[in-house]
């Protein structure tokens, strides 16, 4: 049985384009993403970074919301130690009564940054081990009951807007289980632990009222095209810039060759970076579809969520097409 589909979309910006340009791209992929029946989009906050625009999600998740008409849209995620549950709470609430069904909540424990941006946010990296709280808080905000004495969500109570914890360690697995909310892995950049946090997840998993049964989500990046060598150009030029942009450390970094980070990604140090795009499915659609199938039965999961990295913005549609025709 295939899995069901979800698209996340990093929102990038592509050289010589503005972070307005990759809005226009966000909706016309949301809306290629409803029109193949896939389940939901999801956008990620990041900070600081000059290639990736989804830093003000709720924003983002708005505008799209507008410009569509019935897939579900949310985080994925929220960065909960950058902010006050009770902020989210009001942002996402916000959501929830303008689109009615259509808003999932994605939490990561992870900063989105660096520690310069935690300055900036004016938080502090001890905020990460507040995460289990804040996030039991920001339930009771969007539920019928807060937590906090003399506190409601307005807008935010009473919109049970669903949660979802994001993880790529075991630590976010166990929470998601003991709090009985679904489990998203995000094995498309970090695949290590994916196997064992799944299986730590099944075996710890308790039943709440939002969720009966484990709810298992994993990352995927896809790169289909009409034909394989157009799929494995796209991708090698994609990986290329990720990689590029992962060995520059500011100006005085010089302007590595095509050649050079392919040479570094063949050395044993450049390995480890290719590693991390592992899961990944490249080729025509059905290729893609066939490997994204047999990566969700390896791992018994419920849900695929497809980051497509072409660099073009219409590559990146005709990928989402692809894969959920096939």
């Amino acid at each position: 049985m295939s899995p069901t589909l979800s698209v996340l979309d990093l929102a990038p910006v592509a050289p010589g384009e503005t972070p307005a340009d990759s809005f226009r791209y966000s909706v016309a992929l949301a809306r290629a993403a409803e029109s193949a029946d896939y389940e939901r989009v999801w956008y990620a906050e990041h900070h600081n970074m000059e290639r990736i625009a989804s830093a003000a999600t709720s924003v983002l998740i708005a505008h799209v919301a507008a410009h569509t008409e019935q897939i579900r849209l949310g985080a994925g995620g929220v960065m909960l130690p950058n902010h006050s549950p009770l902020a989210i709470a009001e942002q996402y609430g916000t959501l929830a009564e303008l689109h009615p069904g259509r808003i999932d909540l994605g939490l990561g424990r992870a900063p989105g940054g660096d520690r310069a941006v935690f300055a900036a946010l004016r938080r502090t990296p001890e905020a990460s081990d507040r995460f289990p709280q804040d996030v039991l808080e920001l339930q009771g905000y969007l539920g019928d009951e807060s937590r906090v004495h003399g506190v409601t969500a307005t807008p935010g109570s009473g919109t049970h807007v669903p949660l979802y914890i994001l993880g790529s360690s075991l630590f976010g697995a166990q929470l998601a289980a003991q709090l009985g909310l679904p489990y998203a892995f995000a094995s498309h950049f970090a695949p290590d632990a994916l196997h064992p946090a799944v299986a730590a997840y099944r075996e710890g998993f308790q039943p709440s009222e939002q969720l009966s049964e484990p709810y298992v989500i994993v990352g995927a990046n896809v790169f289909a095209a009409a034909g394989a060598d157009d799929a494995a150009d796209q991708f090698a030029r994609s990986r290329r810039v990720r990689v590029r942009s992962m060995l520059k450390r500011g100006a005085a970094t010089p302007d590595y060759s095509d050649a050079e980070i392919d040479a570094f990604l063949a050395s044993p140090q450049g390995e480890k970076v290719a590693d991390m795009m592992r899961c990944t499915a490249v080729g025509t659609g059905a290729d893609a579809r066939a490997w994204v199938d047999e990566f969700a039965a390896s791992v018994g999961a419920d849900e695929v969520i497809t980051a497509h990295g072409a660099l073009e913005a219409d590559a990146r549609v005709e990928s989402a097409r692809l894969l959920a025709s096939a």
